[in-house]
Formats: structure tokens, sequence, C-alpha cells
């Protein structure tokens, strides 16, 4: 079994699906080499080439004002926020269907409540291109998204042709074999550069607001520039929170706004969460969430049960026409087993298991010993789950399918034009919403060391 990098392991990521040696390289050298395009369940797609973008289903009066947003080094939180500012409305008339990479060039789109066509069209931000498509009454919302585009390159290749080639189709058979690949959630889930949403999650969830906010503002990476990581260290030992406001760089958006906060009221640490948006206060405690599904899907892999093929006490997910699952769910039992492994095979129902959260309990079974040993060491109960309600974030539960599927994966492979030594792969493919085109191109690439995993652009 390879050896995946500290990172990974402290997100959950403790496996890898297939056997075979990876191709290394790295990704991400240009945003143009990470495209995001999404999929609606209509079957739309956005384009990242601006005009071939067009309106489909789509009114000339609405309550909505659909748009694609084509965005090239931008977060996608911090781009929305930007877009309604410029238009001086709040960011919770935008709606969105998904979060989509950082450091890439995406395609996606958004909805703008109540406004005229005037006001997106006086938008200009640099690194955003926002084209209206028509009205709509309904909001873009992640029920409308099937899934995502990707075509991705991967640079750097030191092997041979033949030895690429032969390692890339081993590999995809293996995927094949093995269903698809783990759902885990992949690293942009909990921050590459700073793994640590997570720990920020589990301080909300214990009610732990002042370790909350300490971590977020100092816990100091390896990866980030010098500046950010002297001034965290430097409010780590003094506490001033008016110097640190000083001295954190500018780029530090949600960590300014809570020392501004911190600066008047330092002992305010719950009023300081309050100063950062609903989506991040929200993503922090599901992030603590995903860090436990990975916990649960890694260690269910390592003691060889089936992804595929439900168990007894394992809960099913019903899948709906696009094959994405649907709320209603059936747990395995000896007198039902036969017939959902079978639906299973029909891709009716997917094996799932469960984000843990007041209305979430873990599975029963092998794996609900799985689960109950990993809750049990990390000290959590499924009442904790109260506590971020503080912070208006509600965190009920769910089931997440154990395996996701690829579809129409193909690539080509070429010499690299930044450096002719070296090869470059071109991976295009489809996944589901939700589910991390980084976790796919990991059994590719097969990174086993944090700096191979951080250079490498995860």
């Amino acid at each position: 079994m390879f050896k995946v990098p500290n990172i990974e392991a402290r997100i959950g990521i403790e496996v890898y699906a297939s056997k075979t040696r990876g191709i290394g390289g790295i990704i991400k050298r240009f945003p143009e080499d990470f495209i995001v395009e999404e999929i609606l369940v209509d079957g739309s797609r956005a384009s990242v080439k601006l005009e071939e973008n067009q309106p489909a289903m789509l009114f000339k009066h609405g309550r909505y004002l659909v748009c694609v947003l084509i965005k090239r080094n931008w977060d996608t939180l911090i781009a929305i926020e930007e877009i309604a500012k410029s238009m001086g409305i709040s960011a919770d008339r935008i709606g969105f269907a998904g979060i989509k990479d950082t450091v890439a060039l995406t395609a996606q789109y958004i909805s703008v409540g109540g406004v005229p066509l005037s006001k997106v069209k006086g938008v200009n931000i640099k690194g955003l291109s926002l084209k209206p498509l028509g009205f709509s009454n309904e909001e873009i919302t992640s029920e409308k998204l099937f899934g995502n585009k990707f075509t991705i390159t991967i640079r750097s290749i030191r092997l041979k042709e033949a030895t690429l080639w032969r390692r890339i189709k081993k590999i995809s058979s293996e995927l094949a074999v093995f269903g698809g690949i783990p759902n885990f959630f992949g690293h942009q889930r909990f921050g590459t550069i700073r793994p640590i949403t997570h720990i920020i999650g589990k301080h909300m969830i214990k009610g732990d607001f002042r370790k909350a906010v300490l971590t977020f503002l100092s816990y100091e990476s390896p990866f980030e520039s010098a500046k950010a990581r002297e001034a965290r260290k430097e409010l780590r030992e003094t506490m001033d929170f008016k110097n640190a406001l000083k001295r954190f760089p500018k780029n530090l958006v949600y960590e300014r706004l809570i020392l501004t906060h911190l600066s008047k009221s330092p002992n305010d640490f719950l009023g300081a969460l309050y100063k950062i948006p609903m989506n991040l206060r929200r993503l922090f405690v599901q992030a603590y969430q995903s860090f436990l599904f990975n916990k649960f899907l890694s260690e269910r892999i390592k003691r060889g049960l089936p992804l595929n093929k439900a168990v007894a006490g394992d809960y099913l997910v019903k899948l709906n026409r696009f094959g994405l699952p649907m709320r209603r769910f059936a747990r395995a039992e000896a007198s039902n087993i036969s017939r959902l492994n079978e639906e299973i095979l029909r891709e009716k129902v997917a094996l799932a298991l469960p984000l843990i959260g007041l209305k979430q309990p873990p599975s029963e079974g092998l794996q609900g010993e799985i689960e109950r040993e990993i809750l049990e060491k990390e000290g959590i109960s499924r009442e904790d789950f109260q506590n971020p309600r503080v912070l208006k974030v509600n965190v009920l539960g769910d089931l997440r399918p154990a395996l996701a599927k690829i579809f129409d994966l193909k690539v080509s492979i070429a010499e690299d034009e930044t450096d002719s030594s070296k090869r470059s792969a071109k991976f295009s493919f489809t996944l589901h919403k939700g589910t991390y085109a980084t976790i796919l191109l990991r059994e590719f690439m097969k990174p086993s060391t944090d700096d191979q995993l951080v250079k490498g652009g995860f």
C-alpha cells in the first residue's frame, strides 16, 4: 500500500484505491491547466469561452437574472462578495450551485435577484467575466447541478511515453474494477496550504469559539508566504489584535475582518465569527463533518469492506435518473440485503456513509463499529452539533455515497511545452457534483510527501 502525504492523512484520506505506481507531475502551473465547466441537470454547460454560452429555457422577465460567471484565480465566495459589492447589493441575493477551484479557470451559473440587466453589465473586475443569459423565476441552487466537466493538464512528468501510457492504462483498469473512486472530500474542502478548516469546525462544534478564532488567525503553514507566517506567529505570541491588523497581509481578507472586530472587542470571539460570511461559517463546520466522513471511508477500505456492495448495518441512498443521491434511504438488514445489492448493481441505490449531525446517526453493523470508534477517539457526540446553532449554522447531517463514478475519461500525452525534456498528460472527464477532481488525479499521480502534494498543485 502506498504511503499518503501527511497533509492527506490529517484530513482523513489514508488510502489509495489503485495499486499501480503513479506518474508524478504537477497540476495548476497555470490556471488554464485546470478548467472546470459546470453542467446542470437540464444538460446546460457553462463554458470558459464567453461567446459559447447561450441562453436556454430563459425569459425576458423574471425574479432572477441568470448569468455565466467565468473566473480565473478567484475564490468563489470572495468573487461573489466582490460582484455583490460592485452592484451595491447583498451577497445573499446571488445564488450559485457550487464552489469551484480557486487556482483554475472555471465557468458556472449564478442568479442575481431583483436587479436590472444594466447592473450586471456594469461589473468590471479583473479576472472575472459575467455573461447575462436571461431571466428566470427560479434561483440557481445546488439542486440544479449535475456535475462538472474537467480538463486538466498534468505537467513535468519525467516518465518515458511508453511507461506513462502503461501506468495510466493500468490505473484506469484498477479504478474500473474498484467501481470508480472513493468519494473522499478533497483537499480544497480543508485548504491545502493551511489544511485547518476542519479543526476550526471542530472547535465550533465543541462550542469553543475562542479556539476556533485563534486557530484561524494564528495557525502557521510552511507553505504560506513568510509575511503571513511572521504575522501569525507574532499574534500568537502577543495576542495584540490591533498590531496584527496592521501586520496581516491585505489578501487575508477574512482574517482582517475578524481582527477589525477583535481590535475593538478583544474578548468577543463569538461576535468575531459573525463578521465572516455565513457561507464560510457553515463551511468550517461542514469541513469537520467531511473529515469524519473521510476517516470512516478510509477505515472501511483498510478493513476490506466493499464500497459497491452492502453488508448488514450499512446505509444506502436511492439514486435519481441522473445517478445523483436522493434524501430517501434504506438500511441493509438480513431481510433485504440481497435485494439492495441487486439494486446497487442496477445503479438504483448506492452504499452511503453518514455525515454525522443532529439528525444523522452513525451506521450499524461493522461500519457502525468503525464510526463509533472514530467518534470516541475524536471526543465527539451527536449532541455537540447543537453548539453551532448560536452562529446560525444548523448541522443536521446527511448521507453521502461512498463511491464516485467517472464519466467520459479521456487522456492525451504530449511534450510539455514548458520543458521539452518532460511530458504532459491532458485528462478530460466529468464527475457528479460534490465529487473532487483531485481525488481522481491523486490516484494517477500518487504524491507521497507534503512537498510533492503542495508543489504538485493539490
